[in-house]
């Protein structure tokens, strides 16, 4: 047992502190607890089981369903007939945003979903001034509850049914817990209507003017380059990059031409306007040592960057957007300069709002994290090509001719009869999802070749990695000292108020490690100590399969809180704010509930 609490103690503070993913933190488990066999119990054959798991397969497998019904643009389509429909009533706009987003959620994967309405909301904030702040939380909140309403509704439910299975032989069926699922959906999207409505505060003031928006006005001239200036001959790559200031070349304006991207190899000319992006002091520096004048009218605006500005005409067309970096992006940890992101990207970046706050300074040298909008200005091509990295998320509605419209009956129907199969007891749900992955590539609705992509592998190997912990804590004896602990600690506590005290303790832990983690490791425990008390174990498995989709107290707590964090402008403490009244009410709708419907 000591050995397996040394691994699980040093498997979280892996999780919570992320010096390497945490999929590679679960890979380092499993390796750890195959090398340690005679004290942990787990076998090679035992440690990559995992990877054979039914849990792991069915989820890999949900996501390419998920990606048939993102490629046909359905959601797309519905929101924007609610904002058609709505666009006048913010209230409205909200419960109709909150229904899409947590209705979806119940059959596809919640992530692709946030993903797919982060650019809606903005779009709607443009058009009727509410703030995306008042939107953005709400939609990540009530995409997390609307995961409890089928098996499929999230990865946490698959793999706490395999482990259902496996302790007490009693695997979910598709719609379980749907009714309970409805009662904690409803009442999410009550309390976000009404209190949580209030409690969020408007961090983003509405504006069409994104250079205001990320307060750029102080950041952004224009210089002209005199007939003494060093910079003359030089290219735009080499121009400054001797010099030890903070600055970029944005644009450079040519006669009545103006040049955007691809711009390193472009030569400067005496008599050209740049267009810099850097502070009072580095614009100082330069003015004196490089032969630089200000430009008679220097204040930069959205359309001299967007090259509109009147008697200029842009050699390449350029535009302004908000790009959102996935939690679970390659790049996440890597700096611009690391990845030569003007280069590799044909964008610049302007600035970067991580939550409430912006940074213009030292761009290049900050680490990049899940959640960082950036400011870029770059083409509709480049644009379009963020739009379809799953890296990324542009926080504005495209027009996608991508998306195939007419398969969206067909997308619809595979996924439903892939549930309808599984819900009848047919097929098993693994089997009955693979089947859905072949008739998603038959008909069209996804391409062999988006198969790979469309899986979020890191999710994958993450669950494939933790459930030998869950079997180490049963076989080393781990588990059931925990749920004796538990039960002598409740003293003469009514099994109802254990089962909350459960609901409550998964639910603080799942804001700081990740949701299938808290899973493998607290439903073992609660199987024990729901034995021990002559109580359900099943009640007991629900109480923390629920409590693990409701990581709403930190930005860090599930990643489509991250996704948000950044567009919303929200501040750390935002989501405690909103997050715990909720917190509190959930734990005592969801343990009531499960008592009614389940018994204690």
């Amino acid at each position: 047992m000591l050995v397996v609490f040394g691994v699980v103690a040093a498997a979280l503070v892996l999780f919570v502190t992320e010096p390497v993913p945490i999929d590679i933190a679960a890979i380092g488990v499993l390796v750890t607890l195959v090398a340690l066999e005679p004290w942990t119990g787990v076998d090679a054959t035992t440690g990559i089981s995992g990877f054979a798991s039914t849990a792991t397969v069915t989820v890999l497998a949900m996501f390419v369903l998920s990606e048939g019904i993102r490629r046909s643009g359905l959601v797309n389509i519905v929101g924007d007939r609610i904002a058609e429909r709505y666009g006048d009533s913010p209230f409205k706009q909200l419960l109709a945003v909150l229904g899409l987003s947590g209705g979806t959620a119940g059959f596809i994967n919640n992530t692709p979903v946030v993903a797919i309405m982060i650019p809606m909301v903005t779009t709607i904030s443009k058009r009727t001034g509410v703030s995306p702040s008042k939107l953005l939380m709400p939609v990540s909140f009530v995409a997390m509850l609307g995961g409890t309403l089928t098996l499929i509704g999230t990865s946490t439910n698959i793999l706490a049914s395999d482990l259902s299975a496996r302790l007490i032989d009693h695997p979910f069926s598709m719609f379980e817990f749907t009714q309970l699922g409805v009662i904690v959906l409803v009442t999410g999207g009550v309390y976000m209507a009404t209190v949580g409505r209030l409690l969020i505060p408007e961090r983003i003031k509405v504006t069409d003017r994104l250079v205001e928006e990320f307060e750029m006005t102080q950041y952004l001239t224009e210089v002209v380059v005199r007939e003494d200036s060093v910079l003359v001959g030089r290219t735009v790559e080499d121009s400054l990059a001797d010099l030890d200031v903070d600055a970029d070349i944005v644009q450079l304006i040519r006669g009545d031409q103006a040049f955007t991207e691809p711009l390193a190899r472009k030569e400067v000319r005496a008599g050209d306007i740049l267009v810099l992006r850097t502070d009072r002091e580095s614009l100082l520096g330069l003015i004196d040592a490089e032969g630089l004048d200000l430009a008679p009218d220097a204040e930069v605006t959205d359309e001299v960057l967007d090259a509109e500005a009147a008697g200029v005409e842009p050699a390449v067309e350029q535009s302004l957007v908000e790009v959102v970096v996935s939690p679970e992006a390659s790049l996440v940890g890597e700096t611009l300069e690391t990845l030569n992101f003007r280069g590799r990207y044909d964008a610049t970046v302007l600035a970067i709002r991580r939550g409430g706050r912006i940074i213009h300074a030292r761009m290049d040298e900050r680490r990049l994290r899940g959640g960082d909008t950036l400011l870029l200005q770059a083409t509709e091509e480049t644009i379009d090509r963020f739009a379809n990295d799953r890296d990324f998320v542009v926080a504005r509605e495209l027009t996608r001719p991508d998306f195939r419209t007419e398969r969206i009956p067909v997308a619809l129907g595979i996924v439903g009869a892939v549930v309808a199969v599984a819900a009848l007891d047919v097929l098993p749900i693994v089997i009955s999802a693979l089947a859905g992955i072949v008739a998603m590539v038959v008909t069209g609705c996804v391409k062999p070749n988006e198969v790979y992509p469309a899986v979020d592998w890191s999710v994958i190997v993450l669950l494939a990695g933790l459930i030998p912990l869950g079997v180490a804590m049963e076989r080393s004896g781990a588990a059931a000292w925990l749920a004796e602990v538990v039960v002598l600690a409740s003293g003469s506590l009514p099994p109802l108020a254990v089962l909350g005290l459960f609901y409550l303790f998964t639910a603080l832990v799942t804001n700081v490690i990740s949701n299938n983690a808290s899973v493998v490791l607290m439903i073992p425990v609660a199987v024990d100590a729901a034995q021990a008390l002559g109580a359900n174990p099943f009640s007991f498995v629900l109480a923390v399969t629920f409590a693990a989709s409701t990581a709403i107290l930190t930005p860090i707590g599930y990643q489509t809180n991250l996704m948000v964090y950044g567009p919303g402008g929200y501040k750390f403490t935002d989501y405690f704010r909103v997050g715990a009244p909720l917190q509190v009410l959930l734990t005592v709708v969801t343990t009531l509930g499960i008592a009614f419907f389940w018994g204690v």
